[in-house]
Formats: structure tokens, sequence, C-alpha cells
């Protein structure tokens, strides 16, 4: 898997995200190519003012090379696909991001840091290299849970959410998190506080809807594919190699049209115009930063593209305009001048589903 996010130098902070899908059939030379239009995505990405900065293992050298533009985004882990090898469970997962937390965040600004925890033992060691910013890249937390939304700012950390059912759910949220980062942060170590709460989202910009649905089909299989794997109730997976994700979800989506159509309403798919209603939606809600989901499915490379340079030239200057008044309530918030409404989220916290027991919505709702 590969995560990027660019974010703009000035206004309405917007990004790209990804998990490089690539159904079956493979090709001899599929996976390098996959690779290779993605970084040319992330180039066109930086041409247009998005400013990259990508959120990799090795940290501390990442920032370096690319003189202190890295994010750096955390996670527990949302599946027993990814928590089994590691041999962790649903249940600690948690604990165990936190216990990692507070061993490996002090090594970025302790010349001599030593840690014994729970699950986590270093020996005193001084690990070099040092980031460029300092004390380190700003933080962020993989919301895979909706209540991980609350989690993060009572920690200080940014959340970086999928995308709401709708206003109303994000507005909820947000309050959520920002009631917690002023009223009720509570640090897992000493580290820098970041303030911010990020929506993956869907996209795919053309010049009409239809256009934008059609060019987006891959956006149901990426739906499917995360049910699958992410799923609670069946704890079980196929063994690789012993089944075919892509005829199963061929065979879903034959079952069920209705719900093909209806993911591709959602997001952030459609003309400049719609993407501009919705994008305003969420405006509203005081969300911070906006990350598009390009590449899923069999997406095509071109497509992705074109939307990216359509939606820098039609829609993004007037969301960067936007900016300075979000800064203002924000800071408003944080210095207690303006109380934001306890609001209960409870009504907020359901999902959809696809059938087969296992829920898709993680990029409609927030997780």
């Amino acid at each position: 898997m590969s995560l990027t996010i660019v974010v703009s130098e000035e206004g309405m902070k917007f990004g790209i995200f990804y998990e490089l899908q690539l159904p079956r059939p493979w090709g001899a030379d599929d996976e390098r190519q996959l690779y290779q239009n993605a970084l040319s995505q992330v180039e066109l990405a930086d041409r247009l003012g998005y400013h990259p900065a990508r959120v990799a293992e090795k940290v501390a050298c990442l920032d370096l090379v690319s003189n202190g533009r890295v994010e750096f985004g955390m996670g527990e882990g949302a599946s027993i696909t990814e928590l089994g090898p590691f041999d962790r469970q649903m249940e600690d997962k948690q604990a165990v991001w936190e216990d990692a937390v507070r061993c490996i965040l002090p090594m970025f600004t302790h010349e001599g840091w030593q840690y014994d925890g729970p699950y986590f033992k270093f020996p005193l060691r001084n690990v070099v290299p040092k980031p460029v910013q300092k004390p380190h890249p700003p933080l962020w937390v993989a919301c895979s849970q909706l209540p991980t939304i609350e989690l993060a700012g009572r920690c200080g950390i940014g959340a970086l959410g999928f995308q709401f059912l709708s206003a109303e759910m994000a507005h909820a949220w947000v309050h959520a998190y920002y009631n917690a980062f002023v009223k009720r942060q509570q640090k897992l170590t000493d580290y820098q506080s970041n303030c911010n709460i990020a929506m993956v989202s869907y996209f795919m910009c053309a010049e009409t809807d239809e256009e934008a649905r059609r060019r987006a089909e891959g956006v149901t299989f990426f739906q499917f594919a995360l049910a699958y794997y992410s799923g609670s109730r069946n704890r079980e997976r196929a063994a690789p190699g012993t089944a075919s994700l892509w005829d199963e979800y061929q065979a879903w989506k034959r079952a069920n049209p209705e719900r093909t159509e209806r993911a591709l309403m959602g997001g952030l798919i459609g003309s400049p115009q719609t993407i501009r209603r919705k994008l305003h939606r969420f405006a509203q809600s005081n969300v911070d930063s906006i990350i598009l989901l390009n590449q899923a499915g069999r997406n095509r490379h071109e497509h992705i593209c074109e939307g990216l340079e359509l939606f820098a030239r039609a829609v993004m200057p007037e969301f960067h305009d936007m900016e300075p008044e979000h800064q203002a309530w924000k800071q408003q918030v944080l210095n207690r001048e303006i109380e934001l409404e306890e609001i209960d989220t409870t009504p907020y916290r359901a999902r959809g589903g696809v059938g087969k027991g296992v829920t898709i919505d993680r990029l409609v709702a927030a997780q």
C-alpha cells in the first residue's frame, strides 16, 4: 500500500491518496506501470500547485531529503489481514498503537532514548538522522473507526478520516474533534500538537457528471475490496492465490446494480459545478483538508490526470480564497473565544453495507 498526501501552500488544503489497486488479470508489466503512473500523477499534482509531502516509514530521513515537507501519519490497523502477520488482535490494537507512539516520537528529539513499555522495548540509543522540522513533522492518525476522530482530538493529533455521509455528520464529528482537542486534550507523550481534521474522498472530475461517473467506475471495486479485507464479522479470509477478488466483485456488482450506481453518486465525483457544490457543504462544516482518492480499481491514468488538471483550474482557486476566514474561525476556537456545541455523535455512527455481512462505506462514512 502507498499513501501520498499533497497539500497546498496557501488556502484550503487538498491532497491525493493512494492504495495502488491492481485487479486481476495481472500482466507481466502491470505492477511497474501502476507505480510509474502514480508517480506521474504526483508530479502532475506538484506542477498544478498542490505541494507534495509523502508519508513514509523513515520519516526523519525523508524529511531531510524533502527539506522539511513530510507529515507523519500513524494508525492502528483496521483488519485481521493487517494485524495477523504481527500476531496482534483487534481487541488490543489501540493499546499497541498508543505504546508505539510513546516509544517512537521521542526518538525525533532525544539524543539518547530508551523505552520499556507493555508492547515495545527499546535500549538506550540515539536514533539518527533527526528531522528538519522541529521538534518533528506534523502528526496524524488514520481514523479507521469513527470514534477515533474524537480520540485524535484528545491526543492532540491530526485526524485523517474518510468521507462523511452528510454535511450534518461532518459538522457533528468536527465539533467532537475540536472540543476534545481544546477541552479534553491528554497527550500520549511529549510532542507538538497538530490541530487538523482531514477528509479522504473518492474523486473524479470531468466536464459532465455522467462522464465523471463513467471514469470513476473503479471506486466501487475499491469499496468492495476494502470491505472484504476489513470486515470484522468473519475474520477468516481466503488464502492468497485461492480466490479472485475481481471475480467476486463482478458477481456482487451484477447482483447489486443499484448500490453500484449509488456509490458513484457520492464522493467528489462529477463536473466542476457538482464538486464545487459538494465542497461548499463540507467547508461550512469546517473540515480542514480534503484528500482526493483518484486511483481505484481500473481507473485510467489519463482520466486521473485530466481530472486533477480540471479541478485545479476550475475549482481549487475558489476554496483557496476561503482559507483566511476558516483560519480565523479556527484560532477563535483554539483560544476559547468561540465555544462549540457538544453534539451527540451517536446518530452519526451508522454505516451501510454491501452484502456478505461486511460493511464497505469506509469512504462514505468516516471510520
